[in-house]
């Protein structure tokens, strides 16, 4: 039996997964521009630069977040299936 979902239906927490993914590659380009200039010798950046390398963390937990979101959905979907 097919599942009634369509493949491109935007499940329970499928928008916190990206967007948790675009703060996550935000965190990482301002991690490789806070970087650079200790390879390129130059002055380094303000501080708040480094504040915002830690998006990447943040991103990685947006996207936790949905993952768990989704898998409580899958498993409030499988229990009210089974009765």
């Amino acid at each position: 039996m097919r599942d009634k979902t369509q493949t491109n239906s935007a499940g329970p927490g499928d928008g916190l997964i990206r967007a948790g993914v675009v703060v996550f590659f935000l965190g990482a380009v301002a991690t490789l521009v806070t970087v650079a200039p200790l390879f390129l010798g130059s002055d380094p950046f303000p501080t708040y630069m480094f504040g915002l390398s830690m998006l990447m963390g943040v991103g990685f937990l947006i996207a936790g977040a949905g993952v768990l979101r989704s898998v409580a959905a899958g498993r409030r979907q499988a229990r009210s299936a089974g009765r």
